[in-house]
């Protein structure tokens, strides 16, 4: 599966890759998917990727300053990156165990944090501590390999566990005061997208059509920035409205994913087909994503957004395992 991205503003670019060895953006952005067939959950609340925010009555944010205060050495790092880049069959079970291990704490106060009621982030936290910014990057990412460990453990309720903590701590972010806080937020996007599409191909993995119908659209929201950052604000906004569009195209594989359960493994021919759940539109342009289907594979891939190029869409091909 590719990890490359669509292109990002240089500050989320330089926040997401770091000094890591994980691959460097492509031109665009091309996912082979081969999915796993699965009805819809009979309950519409199982699998939420968003934990309620309810279930803790406190502040978030000491919680988060915690979770990166027990981040380990940067020497850490390197296994991380190493067992993100390998395929779910190829994952060294009991290396990544380890390796996650160093990260433990972190989890935890992260885990603890997204599901806080409130978060009362300092206006200048992200600004005036870089170190921080990069913590955020390595959270996302233990995450993200955290969620890893359990799909190829087939341990998908502890999987969702993991994507509740990282789509909670961008919503998090993305509530915070400042621009950058919020780019950030959409960076902890990106990489929670990449776990959901190694969810989706998982055998026996729940489908997580309702789950991505509920997260909040946008899931950060850049409206409400200081004024002195309304100007800049204008390429993230176009970026928010991208991201909520991979989020969607996630949603349509879904709906894709519980129609080859129902119908022999077979891929519908056109979205239309699909009858049994709604297909959202393309928020790019408000009108549905492009699908075509030639013999065992599909092609499912988002509008280019006005001003942006090729490297903007999001493009699957989709297969389903036999």
């Amino acid at each position: 599966m590719s990890r490359g991205y669509a292109v990002l503003p240089a500050v989320v670019l330089a926040w997401l890759f770091g000094s890591s060895m994980l691959c460097p953006p492509a031109a665009g952005r091309e996912v082979r998917l081969a999915l796993s067939p699965q009805t819809l959950p009979a309950a519409p609340g199982r699998h939420a990727l968003l934990p309620p925010e309810t279930l803790i009555d406190g502040d978030a944010a000491p919680l988060y300053e915690k979770a990166l205060q027990a981040l380990p050495g940067k020497d850490r790092d390197e296994q991380m990156y190493e067992c993100l880049n390998r395929p779910i069959d190829q994952l060294p079970v009991e290396q990544v165990e380890r390796t996650l291990a160093s990260y433990t704490a972190s989890l935890k106060w992260a885990f603890k944090a997204a599901r806080c009621r409130s978060c009362r982030w300092s206006e200048g936290e992200f600004e005036e501590n870089a170190v921080w910014r990069e913590g955020y990057r390595r959270l996302a990412l233990a995450a993200e390999l955290w969620a890893k460990l359990e799909i190829a453990r087939e341990g998908y309720e502890g999987a969702v566990l993991a994507l509740q903590t990282g789509f909670g701590m961008a919503r998090h972010l993305g509530r915070a005061p400042t621009l950058l806080s919020r780019q950030i937020g959409l960076g902890v996007i990106v990489i929670m997208c990449r776990a959901v599409e190694e969810f989706v191909q998982a055998e026996g993995s729940p489908n997580l059509y309702r789950a991505l119908a509920q997260l909040p659209k946008p899931l950060v929201d850049v409206e409400g920035v200081p004024e002195k950052e309304k100007k800049a604000a204008e390429e993230t906004r176009l970026l928010v409205k991208r991201f909520d569009s991979h989020l969607t195209a996630l949603q349509c594989v879904e709906a894709i994913r519980s129609y080859t359960a129902s119908h022999g493994g077979q891929l519908p021919g056109t979205l239309a087909e699909i009858t049994e759940v709604a297909i959202p539109n393309d928020p790019i342009r408000g009108e549905p994503f492009h699908y075509t289907r030639t013999g065992s594979t599909a092609v499912l891939e988002s509008a280019v957004p006005d001003g942006g190029t090729e490297a903007a869409r999001v493009r699957y091909v989709i297969a389903v395992k036999n």
